[in-house]
């Protein structure tokens, strides 16, 4: 398993190809040549944690079996900067973790937890504002209500309308002033919907990167239900996460980072257009680069609670620094 110094040292890297690019392996490095074979990128495998692949691109099985060997997850988007395949280490030998995940039965408690972490970043969020209307307070005094009662809930589907709920008033309060209508998971109806998508797949694969380094079955959940080709347990385990996102929206909002002209619209969806693909990406990668430490600590941490059978109490929290 990954140690922190390791992981600390180990980097993420964004490729976008072109006709004039090709990745291939020479001494154990990955490597991005031009058209004339003059090298642009040269990084050791050693030192790579994931990659993420813009576009099309052919790579050869050498590499593939490499990218294996030294455990690199490799992600493909598409022009929409969504994953539409990933090669990721084959970590299957922790047959006593599977088996404690197939046969637990804390999944109820466990989803308490994380769903109290999640409203508890929201709630910290929302309180960041520096001017609040009675309305918004109330929906803060609302949101906090919620947080008092998760512990109350009988059921997985009691805990779904608490957290939906809550986070109605979250996007409502939050991203006040700002034309946003709504959060409305992969409609991509207006550039918030879109934006928040694409900040939330890059947030996944990179929680799954993690969950990948002890051998979790990633489709086996606590939370969310189980469905074909859903990694549930990944869904579960962002959740806490997801302020991260949230809030590197707002602020480029606010820094006017984000231009309207940055995007266009087709067959009822907004998308990116692809010149100005690489800005949002490294706005995003940039932003979880920033957590990527506490990440890798919160699922080793989780990892070692879980495995051990020990009571939800001891499970790993995450806080959102609010004024970094």
């Amino acid at each position: 398993m990954l140690s922190r110094p390791d992981f600390i040292a180990k980097q993420m890297l964004f490729i976008e190809s072109n006709n004039s690019k090709k990745l291939r392996l020479k001494n154990s490095n990955l490597i991005l040549v031009d058209e004339n074979n003059k090298i642009i990128l040269q990084h050791p495998f050693t030192k790579i944690f994931m990659v993420f692949i813009l576009g099309e691109f052919s790579i050869t099985s050498v590499l593939i079996k490499n990218a294996k060997k030294y455990a690199v997850p490799i992600v493909f988007l598409n022009y929409n900067l969504k994953p539409y395949f990933s090669i990721l280490p084959d970590n299957k030998g922790n047959f006593f973790l599977r088996k404690k995940q197939y046969t637990n039965s804390n999944d109820l408690k466990i989803a308490k937890h994380i769903v109290h972490n999640k409203v508890k970043n929201q709630i910290s969020l929302m309180d960041s504002l520096r001017y609040k209307t009675t309305k918004e307070k109330n929906n803060i005094s609302k949101t906090k209500e919620i947080f008092k009662q998760i512990d109350n809930a009988q059921s997985s589907q009691d805990l779904l309308g608490m957290e939906g709920t809550a986070s109605k008033l979250f996007f409502k309060t939050y991203f006040k002033n700002l034309d946003f209508g709504g959060r409305k998971p992969r409609c991509k109806s207006d550039s918030f919907n879109l934006l928040l998508d694409i900040g939330y797949y890059y947030l996944f694969n990179f929680i799954e990167a993690n969950l990948e380094l002890y051998g979790f079955d990633t489709y086996c959940g606590f939370y969310h239900k189980l469905f074909f080709q859903r990694k549930s347990l990944v869904c579960d385990l962002v959740e806490p996460f997801r302020c991260i996102i949230d809030r590197r929206i707002k602020k480029s909002f606010n820094l006017k980072q984000i231009n309207k002209d940055d995007f266009y619209f087709k067959n009822g969806q907004f998308y990116v257009k692809r010149e100005f693909n690489k800005k949002y990406s490294k706005l995003f990668l940039k932003e979880i680069l920033l957590y990527k430490e506490k990440i890798f600590l919160y699922i080793q941490s989780y990892y070692r609670s879980f495995i051990k059978g020990k009571e939800t109490d001891s499970f790993p929290v995450f806080d959102l620094e609010v004024n970094r």
